[in-house]
């Protein structure tokens, strides 16, 4: 893996997100990630999938510097942020640069309105966002998300689990973010209302140039919607490559979509980490 940027025709970096060799301890003694490595490319989006535990989660937190809140660190390997390396950097420095995390879970304060909310994305923000720019971005996310518009006095706590997450998600773009990561977007929703809101993802990428890096256990789902994909297990890579391939891929569709007749056995993993070009 290299960050040079010499292919590229303008100043922007190449990759987005690099993660080399990563390993990941929790006070200083639970092994979460061993030797992870990845890249998000400008303009991509790419899953993360797993089972619970495979360490999606701690992945994510590792890019956005939010290991230290729960006595997590990078011990080994190096993360790269647009080139930079900001391995266990000031979270809010990377919101700064335009990387923000959507947490699993919406995380919404449900006794706060829905624009209430959409302006507490800002708070870790107001250094360098104006009173004028957070009007603007309170438009600008109600015009995107029609059904927030409509309830946008009304309480966090009133709205549908969907609701909750283009809530949770148009909190982030308040910090106009380059890179979106979102932890488990369609966790507990209904499949026509995940589908939805992987149609928002896409829109954001494809209209807004947003990357997205979208850790996810509907594998079946974030497939259809990504550029490419990892497969974690146990805190390591499994199996990577394109979302086509990987959908293709027998031990994937029997492991993550359940499309094959074998059934999974306790203790059976995925065959070792295959890169697919």
């Amino acid at each position: 893996m290299t960050t040079s940027t010499s292919e590229n025709t303008t100043d922007e970096p190449k990759l987005e997100i690099e993660l080399v060799s990563v390993a990941v301890l929790y006070e200083g003694i639970i092994n979460a990630l061993s030797d992870v490595s990845l890249e998000v490319g400008r303009g991509q989006v790419v899953a993360l999938l797993g089972a619970n535990g495979a360490g999606k989660s701690t992945t994510l937190k590792a890019i956005s510097g939010l290991l230290a809140a729960e006595r997590g660190a990078v011990t080994r390997g190096s993360v790269l942020l647009g080139g930079i390396d900001s391995t266990n950097d000031d979270p809010r420095g990377i919101v700064r640069r335009g990387y923000v995390q959507v947490l699993e879970g919406r995380r919404c304060f449900p006794h706060l309105t829905v624009v209430e909310n959409l302006t507490s994305g800002t708070l870790g923000a107001r250094s360098w966002l104006t009173s004028a720019d957070t009007k603007e971005g309170i438009e600008r996310v109600l015009e995107r998300f029609p059904r927030l518009k409509e309830r946008r006095r009304g309480y966090a706590g009133h709205l549908s689990g969907g609701e909750q997450q283009m809530l949770a998600i148009g909190r982030a773009l308040m910090a106009k973010p380059r890179v979106l990561l979102l932890d488990e977007p369609s966790m507990g929703l209904a499949p026509k209302i995940a589908s939805e809101i992987f149609d928002i993802v896409r829109e954001l990428n494809e209209k807004d140039g947003v990357s997205v890096l979208l850790a996810e256990q509907n594998a079946r789902v974030a497939l259809r919607y990504a550029h490419s994909a990892y497969v974690l297990e146990g805190g390591r890579i499994a199996a990577s490559g394109p979302a086509a391939v990987l959908r293709d891929r027998d031990d994937v569709k029997e492991f993550y979509l359940g499309l094959n007749h074998g059934a999974r056995r306790s203790g059976d993993s995925l065959p070792p980490a295959v890169r697919l070009a």
